[in-house]
């Protein structure tokens, strides 16, 4: 082996398929070729609730290339599935506008297409229930909310800190619903080979997604192969199997032919995936001082009627800040609305928007500096499970965003910076994220050229993690970058939890290390010499995970904003952002900044942009396309600052890594609004900060 003058890890390195993609090399999902391709089309409910009675298809199978029609009178039997979203055209219920009621399959995507127009579904419709509110009289306590954590925490008596305390905020803040835009739709290529399913499919874990779809086609997992090499985003929505996955597979199966099926923009916005709309509660009571005696956080949230999710809304404020009285609470309703999901920093994104905004409220109230108030508000371990925290550098993160930002300089009463028409403010939020890491396994090849091949079934969506596991090899090799090549993306490879959960480099780079542990030791017993097979070594993750300390593993940060406020047409603007982060070692610092600025970036346009409107009547969502939805472009984003500080932490993994790929998110929005409440004295506690909001905050 070659000796490397110096590390790999730590070091800016450009994407490794960085050619391919501008080139065009890079196939994504349904760019791969086929032979005797078909190509399907999705036909929608035009209820929110419902059955459906009959398909009229007759017009539609008239033309010349269309192949099938596919309704749930006619379609293949599925096995139950675990997931009742994937159960596709197996019931003539309807339970959310938009759902998948048929599907044709032409010889062209045009024919199938215009087919699918003519289509005419018959449905006997029923009243829906698609608003959430917090006195919605079919509002429950989930048992269990996502992540596995439980629905409500209490210690100490709330109510009596919260009645003791000499100052107390209480006030309710609201998000509306997210939908995930991955620049890539869901898209899938699927084809049998003798029984055997094989799968082109957009996902964030080409492994992870193999026991699901086998399960739907009562098949053995070793059946199924899915593949995704190239995945153009995902931010969550990709993290599960998704209708048009077993839709594709279903469809080929029944027309005997490889079948192509692409997921609009318009049609993204009904199944698959988004974030829940929260109306949150939050309750603070502190001494003079500013210090906490009681935290209350109270979540109000919506599922479908197809399937409980609760995202853990309300989890992060059980990490934050020390007080002795806490109470965190969700309540769920199941409306005739698609299921929510995952999507970038589920919980803690809208969570920390509620905490952060409640506590600089109550920084006011206690006639404190917002910083100071957290930093007098720093737990020693875990404030609910008394762990102690394997690292923590908030405070860290606080005082260097602050230096950097040029906090010293701020003017604390609202409303004393003008230009023009312009009020000008800033304001700050903390940040943090879970560290998770998962089961992986991996297999490193030594070849007689000298050069190495990792195989690992991770997933690249436009991260890095390509890159940076081929870093995190090169180091564990003791090789040059060049020598090393990862083969990923594909669910036959050794087993690896999805690109989610900010716990992807982690998991995998641990695998990726320990099989190099074992081909160096074979490497050794063989005096270095390669044979024509090569030598491999095999690393699995999965006795180690189960013998860690039980620690509070958290990676945390703090965002600073600057915004502007125009009082004559309520617009407004932000011409600085800055994100300093604690997030253990930096892989590769290229990628990593771009990850947390592209976070800060959508926390942004979470802020002031992005909502999705239910439409009462009709029980949809109205601006359900990217003309209508709005997401931050390159003039709303001036100037996107992304700094860690240098924070070693051997209680987590082989190479002390905590994850990067959601914290920028989470801050960000609360950073604005309370710079926001700084400018103009107002405070919004809705979002996004649309025009209308602001100058009806004004007055």
């Amino acid at each position: 082996m070659t000796t490397q003058a110096t590390r790999a890890v730590g070091a800016p390195h450009t994407r490794i398929e960085g050619r391919e993609k501008v080139t065009g090399a890079a196939r994504y999902a349904v760019e791969h070729p086929a032979d005797e391709l078909a190509y399907a089309w999705i036909v929608q409910a035009p209820v929110a609730r419902g059955e459906v009675r009959a398909v009229h298809a007759e017009e539609a199978e008239a033309a010349g290339d269309v192949l099938a029609v596919v309704w749930h009178g006619n379609a293949p039997a599925l096995e139950p599935p675990d997931d009742p979203e994937l159960a596709v055209l197996q019931s003539p219920r309807v339970a959310y506008r938009g759902q998948i009621v048929a599907a044709v399959v032409a010889e062209s995507l045009e024919g199938a297409r215009a087919a699918a127009q003519r289509v005419r579904v018959e449905i006997a419709a029923e009243p829906h229930d698609v608003v959430l509110r917090e006195d919605h009289p079919a509002l429950y306590a989930p048992a269990k909310i996502n992540a596995g954590l439980p629905g409500e925490t209490r210690h100490g008596d709330v109510e009596a800190g919260l009645a003791g305390a000499a100052v107390r905020v209480d006030a309710t803040y609201r998000t509306p619903a997210f939908h995930n835009n991955p620049m890539e739709p869901h898209a899938t290529l699927a084809r049998w080979e003798g029984g055997d399913l094989v799968v082109h499919d957009s996902n964030q874990g080409a492994w992870t997604h193999r026991g699901p779809v086998a399960q739907v086609f009562g098949l053995e997992p070793e059946r199924v192969r899915i593949l995704a090499e190239h995945v153009g985003g995902g931010f969550g929505s990709k993290g599960t199997p998704r209708p048009q996955l077993v839709l594709a597979a279903m469809l080929a199966r029944l027309v005997g032919r490889p079948v192509k099926l692409a997921v609009t923009r318009q049609q993204m916005f009904a199944f698959t995936g988004y974030r829940t709309p929260t109306i949150q509660r939050l309750r603070l009571g502190a001494g003079e001082d500013g210090r906490l005696a009681a935290i209350a956080h109270e979540v109000v949230e919506q599922s479908s009627t197809l399937k409980e999710f609760a995202e853990q809304t309300a989890a992060a404020t059980r990490v934050m800040y020390a007080a002795p009285d806490r109470l965190t609470t969700h309540r769920l309703a199941r409306l005739d609305v698609p299921t929510p999901a995952w999507m970038r920093a589920p919980g803690e994104c809208p969570g920390m928007y509620g905490l952060e905004s409640a506590m600089d409220e109550l920084a006011v109230a206690c006639g404190l500096d917002p910083i100071e108030l957290r930093i007098r508000n720093e737990p020693d371990v875990d404030p609910e499970r008394g762990r102690r925290f394997s690292s923590r550098n908030l405070v860290a993160c606080l005082r260097d965003g602050a230096e950097r930002f040029g906090w010293a300089d701020r003017d604390p009463r609202p409303g004393a910076r003008r230009d023009g028409p312009w009020l000008i403010g800033t304001g700050v939020a903390a940040s943090t994220y879970p560290v998770y890491q998962a089961p992986a396994q991996a297999r490193v090849q030594a070849r007689p050229d000298g050069t190495f091949a990792v195989r690992i079934a991770a997933a690249d969506i436009g991260t890095g993690a390509r890159t940076a596991l081929t870093q995190i090899a090169a180091d564990a090799l003791d090789a040059p970058v060049e020598a090393v090549t990862v083969v990923l993306g594909d669910s036959e490879l050794p087993q690896a939890p999805m690109a989610g959960g900010s716990m992807g480099t982690s998991s995998w780079g641990s695998a990726v290390v320990k099989a190099c542990a074992a081909l160096r030791e074979e490497l050794e017993r063989h005096a270095g010499a390669v044979p024509d097979g090569g030598l491999e070594g095999h690393g699995d993750t999965s006795e180690e995970l189960k013998q860690r300390e039980p620690l509070s593993r958290h990676a945390f940060g703090a965002q600073f904003a600057e915004v502007r406020v125009d009082t004559g047409t309520g617009e407004m603007r932000v011409p600085r952002l800055l994100g300093v982060f604690a997030a253990g070692r930096i892989v590769n610092p290229l990628t990593a900044r771009s990850q947390l600025i592209g976070g800060m970036t959508m926390g942004l346009s979470m802020a002031l942009l992005e909502e999705s409107v239910m439409d009462r009547e009709f029980g949809d969502y109205l601006n359900h396309d990217l003309a209508q939805y709005h997401v931050a472009v390159c003039a709303d984003v001036p100037s996107v600052e992304a700094h860690w500080i240098d924070e070693r932490d051997d209680a987590l993994n082989p190479l002390g890594i905590k994850g990067i790929g959601e914290i920028g998110i989470v801050g960000t929005a609360a950073a604005i609004g309370n710079a926001f409440h700084h400018a103009t004295g107002a405070r919004i506690r809705e979002l996004p900060m649309v025009p209308d909001r602001v100058l009806a905050a004004l007055g």
